[in-house]
């Protein structure tokens, strides 16, 4: 599924991008992360933080509207399916990590810590590999921001992400900038109990959330929203495998990257039928879409760089964030550091930190 890696040029960074996760986007994203380097009242009511991420029955089809970049899972295995392994098969299973878009940027991001996160599995009676990894069907900046579209006051996402189960493991993509290390053994009936489970997990959890949202560092904040990503992925699938009763070495340090908001506690505001359209609140839908508007794609390098500074006014200086989360709004008032991204350590699985 990997495309084959290039650096990007700066001719190719201000061009003018069509639908989908549009590389000035992502650009975008990267220098917001970088500035770290009428609402409705919940009173009278027990708010449960962080949010629970809402699940679904099954996995809807997704809109025609919305278009990747890059094909999602071009060589994974038909309707998600995972083959069966033989119970008493001895099935080792891989930590891998590269830097995220290396196929685009080489190891740039890695300097800095942005790390893309996926899970490893060999067969010891076939000696086939495999991969499993969760990430956007329409690349992270669809995931991350809104489409405005003319002539439609609501905000259009594009935010569903989902695994990919595939044969084969990229050892040179994995090894070359990032991480490719054994960290648990487990049966083959262990295994085709967990794929049992990945699928579940999949057709209910199908929108992906990049933000991690608490209260300003301090000894134990509070946690208002988690992030739903690859790493959490790889975090659910671990313990999975613990659960049934997989071995994990201990000793091998697993860190991981997160992007966090800050904010006090936030208020929500309702979703999409009492915000916008004819019986909504008017003013608040037009702030949020005022809102969002910095993270459009530009068409010039001018154009980016005025939003970089729409952003950082709207975040930094008026302290505000609108966050789309469970297809509801919420009011974040922005606290210091605001936007920070983190690599931290999150150990693998055991009682002490169950």
């Amino acid at each position: 599924m990997l495309h084959r890696w290039r650096v990007i040029t700066y001719k190719e960074i201000c061009t003018v991008f069509t639908m989908g996760c549009d590389i000035m986007l992502e650009a975008m994203l990267l220098v917001l992360l970088m500035i770290s380097l009428t609402i409705c009242s919940t009173e009278g009511f027990q708010q449960q933080w962080p949010v629970p991420y809402k699940r679904f029955d099954f996995r809807p089809q997704t809109d025609p509207y919305c278009q990747a970049r890059y094909t999602f899972c071009p060589s994974g295995f038909e309707n998600g399916s995972i083959p069966k392994m033989k119970d008493e098969d001895l099935i080792d299973v891989y930590r891998l990590q590269a830097p995220v878009w290396e196929f685009k940027y080489g190891d740039l991001l890695g300097h800095f810590k942005i790390m893309h996160d996926a899970v490893g599995f060999r067969s010891s009676i076939t000696g086939k590999n495999y991969t499993a990894e969760w990430y956007e069907l329409f690349q992270l900046g669809n995931c991350t921001f809104p489409h405005l579209r003319p002539n439609v006051e609501e905000p259009f996402w594009c935010n569903q992400g989902a695994a990919c189960f595939y044969e084969g493991i990229d050892d040179e993509h994995w090894k070359s900038n990032g991480t490719l290390v054994p960290v648990a053994r487990m049966s083959g009936a262990m295994f085709n109990q967990m794929s049992k489970w990945l699928k579940e997990d999949n057709d209910t959890g199908i929108y992906y959330e990049t933000w991690t949202v608490q209260e300003p560092t301090r000894a134990k904040p509070r946690v208002w929203f988690e992030s739903y990503d690859c790493s959490k992925f790889v975090l659910r699938t671990y313990q999975k495998i613990w659960e049934l009763g997989a071995t994990f070495n201990k000793e091998i340090q697993t860190n991981y990257t997160r992007i966090f908001l800050y904010s006090g506690e936030p208020v929500y505001l309702g979703n999409v039928s009492s915000i916008f359209g004819p019986h909504g609140n008017t003013s608040l839908a037009e702030d949020i879409r005022m809102f969002y508007t910095p993270f459009r794609p530009p068409h010039s390098f001018k154009e980016f760089l005025i939003s970089i500074l729409a952003i950082y006014d709207e975040v930094v200086l008026h302290k505000t964030f609108y966050l789309f989360y469970n297809f509801e709004y919420w009011y974040l008032p922005m606290e210091y550091p605001y936007i920070k991204l983190t690599y931290e350590e999150i150990p693998l699985p055991s009682k002490k930190h169950v």
